[in-house]
C-alpha cells in the first residue's frame, strides 16, 4: 500500500514565495510527484519552475509568462534521486527562477 506526501512550504519571509511539493511512494520508493515554486506577483500566484514525472518521466517545466513552458529531462539515476534533486534546487535557486520570471514579465516576453 503507498502513500501520499503533500505539502506546501513558505521560501521567504514577506510568504509571496512557495513550495508546493507532492509525491506518491511505494515500499519506499516515489513512483510519481510534482515539485513547483510559486510566486505571488502582482496579487496572484503563478507557477514560475515546476519537476513532475508527467509524460513518462522526470523533468523540469520552466514557466514563461507569456509562452509555453520550457521542457528539460532531469539527468539522474531513479525517481527518489529526481524528487530530492527538485526540493532542493527550489530551496536553493528560487530567488533566481523568481528574478528570471520576473524580468520576462516586464519585458512582457
Amino acid at each position: 500500500m503507498g502513500r501520499e506526501i503533500d505539502f506546501l512550504e513558505t521560501l521567504s519571509p514577506r510568504e509571496s514565495d512557495r513550495l508546493r511539493v507532492w509525491a506518491w511512494i511505494e515500499k519506499g520508493i516515489v513512483t510519481s510527484f510534482v515539485v513547483q515554486y510559486e510566486a505571488m506577483i502582482e496579487g496572484r500566484w503563478h507557477p514560475v519552475v515546476r519537476y513532475d514525472t508527467a509524460h513518462g518521466f522526470a523533468h523540469r517545466d520552466l514557466m514563461h509568462p507569456k509562452g509555453a513552458p520550457e521542457k528539460q529531462p532531469i539527468a539522474v539515476a531513479d525517481l527518489n534521486s529526481a524528487f530530492t534533486f527538485a526540493i532542493r534546487d527550489v530551496r536553493v535557486l528560487w530567488k533566481q527562477y523568481r528574478a528570471g520570471y520576473e524580468q520576462e514579465l516586464s519585458r512582457g516576453a
